[in-house]
């Protein structure tokens, strides 16, 4: 048993060093060390913790099982220690260069990054932030292993580790091309409700990042004793309106997204001939991060941003 008050805790950094990198170099690079200090450090964690820790495996390093297994709650200890070390002070956006991942679809980089990019450069200039794409039932478990700040996606039942706040709740439209023949031949102008036949007969094309050919619109349906036909399907949204605007297919979007897109794309965007129930879009992050003054500020700047689509505002 490891005694904690004769071991160095500086040991705790190169290891999670060599967690990321899987190198001596990549970890010695991190903590800013030598490459043969960060090897002297592996021995001494390797001594102390009774394992080998890593193997040789080709040009890099390996983990064992243990060192795997200590790889999350030693970045949520490492993570919680800065947040306590950095005290009470006020948070400075202008100085700060901090690096965050926010998960999400590329929903976000259309109505979040932009306007995002905007205010950064105004109040934090030297702050980086990166959107990545995660598959959406994994997004949560991204979060926790993969140095996510915090995903944004339709409400789910979350781990305990999580917390979460609605960002805004949105309801659904459907997009058709302008001038599609069916639209001008049943004379439905843009805005108005599309017929409840003409939706069923017509061809979809659904957003779904594994293909599945059923969603939110089906289930709407089914309530009613309809059905849809849908004959494509995407993993991203600019997939999904990309289709739209060059065939004869429609599609469910979200209606902000839809009305933000639709004059570029050529579109044009229609009320459902069915009720859908509104979805809360909510922000999940890990618990570690709940009070770091810097992640409190993005948190509120995505949210102010974000708040704008909520469809029940007001």
């Amino acid at each position: 048993m490891v005694n904690l008050y004769n071991f160095d805790l500086n040991l705790l950094r190169v290891l999670d060093a060599l967690l990321r990198t899987n190198s001596t170099v990549g970890a010695a690079r991190l903590v800013g060390l030598s490459q043969p200090a960060v090897s002297a450090a592996l021995g001494r964690l390797r001594h102390a913790l009774g394992d080998e820790l890593f193997f040789r495996r080709g040009q890099g390093l390996a983990p064992t099982q243990f060192a795997e297994s200590l790889e999350t709650p030693l970045r949520n200890l490492l993570d919680e220690m800065a947040t306590l070390l950095q005290g009470p002070t006020d948070f400075d956006p202008s100085q700060s260069d901090r690096n965050f991942k926010i998960s999400g679809s590329d929903f976000f980089a259309e109505m979040l990054m932009p306007s995002l990019a905007e205010r950064l450069q105004v109040v934090a200039p030297a702050m980086r932030v990166h959107l990545v794409d995660f598959v959406q039932d994994s997004y949560i478990h991204a979060i926790e292993e993969h140095d996510i700040d915090f995903a944004l996606l339709p409400e789910i039942d979350l781990p305990d580790w999580a917390e979460s706040r609605v960002m805004f709740r949105s309801g659904f439209s459907v997009i058709a091309r302008k001038g599609h023949p069916r639209f001008e031949q049943a004379g439905v102008k843009p805005d108005a409700v599309v017929p409840l036949d003409l939706y069923c007969d017509l061809a979809h094309v659904l957003f779904s990042t594994q293909g599945n050919s059923r969603a939110i619109g089906d289930a709407a349906l089914a309530r009613i004793g309809r059905e849809r036909r849908v004959v494509m399907t995407m993993p991203v949204f600019s997939g999904v309106y990309r289709a739209v605007a060059g065939s004869d297919l429609i599609a469910l979007l979200p209606s902000a997204f839809a009305k933000r897109i639709a004059p570029a794309a050529n579109l044009e965007v229609y009320r459902l001939p069915m009720r859908i129930e509104i979805t809360n879009i909510i922000m999940v992050w890990h618990r570690r991060h709940s009070a770091s003054p810097a992640h409190i500020w993005l948190r509120e700047e995505v949210a102010g941003l974000l708040g704008a689509f909520d469809e029940t505002a007001g």
